[in-house]
């Protein structure tokens, strides 16, 4: 009975919190833990560096700066864990409905559906009005690379790929963490995630030091992200129903092709189900602080990509969040049905 309990109390937070994040989205005005996490990773980081390497040898540095990347890994999980714990075990301690209502919001604020959408339809209202100025400022909001030198295609490719990614980055990958173990599992993975988005990259200043946080996102990622694949070449078949834009078989091909046609080992996944099931070519050659990065491409150019497919890729990442909504619930359900027949 407990156990069937403490399954319920999770499974109303799930699905109370998903739903929160479809309506409400992240308004700028509430205070979001997961800029909290970036602002103590910023922290962390800073303190760490304050040692001078100077006169150390290259080989010294690099190492010193791999030892640190570990130290803020272990040091920004460790504090999440503590945080995330103490607030949920005081919250069911005082009462059930206390800890279903923070662990609600606490679902609520780990998924980004609706805030995904927002941000990248910015980018196409700016297109729709052939705005490109203020589209490339918005695009630069949502992606890592440089913007300045984008046309309209490259700003809506810019877009798309993002809505591509992130939906299993911020929306699938967070939605099964949480399904599987609640809050501390999926404010870890933000965590890690958060990391991987600010000191993640090859560049002089974290080629080291961010390695540690890139490798474990990686990690974290890889199951998600081919989960993800899966559910979204499903939500390609249904849109394809009725709709002549999307193809599920587009989708199917091209992921079977293209899904390892990137340098990490989860980003090509749902953007090669994207860039077949909308028929377009994505990725390519991008340019990041000032330097062009060789990529190849991924999906085949039987059109043009155009602003529409932002709004076609948002569809595509609803319907995918949906059908994994779907499974979860289907699997919290098998385990309360067993539970009930163990009792």
């Amino acid at each position: 009975m407990v156990l069937e309990h403490v399954l319920l109390c999770h499974m109303t937070a799930f699905f109370m919190g998903f739903m929160l994040d479809l309506i409400m989205g992240d308004p700028y005005w509430l205070p979001h833990p997961v800029r909290l996490i970036g602002k103590f990773i910023t922290a962390v980081e800073t303190r760490l560096r304050k040692k001078d390497a100077e006169k150390r040898t290259d080989v010294d540095k690099s190492a010193e700066e791999l030892r640190q990347g570990r130290c803020l890994v272990a040091v920004v999980l460790c504090s999440v864990v503590v945080v995330v714990t103490v607030l949920l075990t005081l919250a069911y301690w005082l009462n059930s409905y206390v800890g279903i209502m923070l662990e609600t919001v606490m679902t609520y604020q780990i998924l980004a559906v609706k805030c995904l959408k927002v941000e990248s339809m910015k980018v196409y209202r700016a297109l729709k009005i052939a705005d490109l100025e203020q589209a490339r400022a918005a695009v630069s909001m949502i992606v890592g690379r440089d913007t300045a030198c984008l046309d309209a295609e490259g700003v809506a490719r810019a877009a798309i790929e993002t809505v591509a990614e992130n939906t299993s980055d911020g929306v699938i990958a967070p939605m099964l963490y949480l399904a599987a173990g609640g809050p501390i599992p999926g404010f870890l993975y933000k965590a890690v995630n958060t990391m991987d988005s600010m000191v993640g990259y090859k560049n002089d200043r974290y080629l080291y030091f961010g390695r540690a946080a890139a490798k474990l996102d990686d990690a974290a990622n890889f199951i998600p992200s081919r989960v993800s694949a899966c559910l979204m070449i499903a939500a390609a078949y249904i849109l394809g129903m009725n709709n002549k834009y999307f193809s599920g078989n587009g989708a199917l091909k091209i992921y079977r092709r293209d899904r390892r046609n990137h340098a990490s080992p989860n980003a090509a996944q749902t953007e090669s189900v994207c860039a077949g099931a909308l028929g377009i070519r994505l990725a390519g050659d991008a340019s990041y602080f000032g330097k062009i990065v060789q990529k190849p491409y991924i999906g085949e150019a039987l059109r043009r990509a155009e602003y529409e497919d932002i709004q076609r890729a948002n569809r595509l990442m609803y319907v995918t969040a949906w059908l994994c909504g779907l499974v979860c619930f289907v699997v919290f359900m098998l385990l309360i049905c067993g539970l009930d027949s163990v009792v």
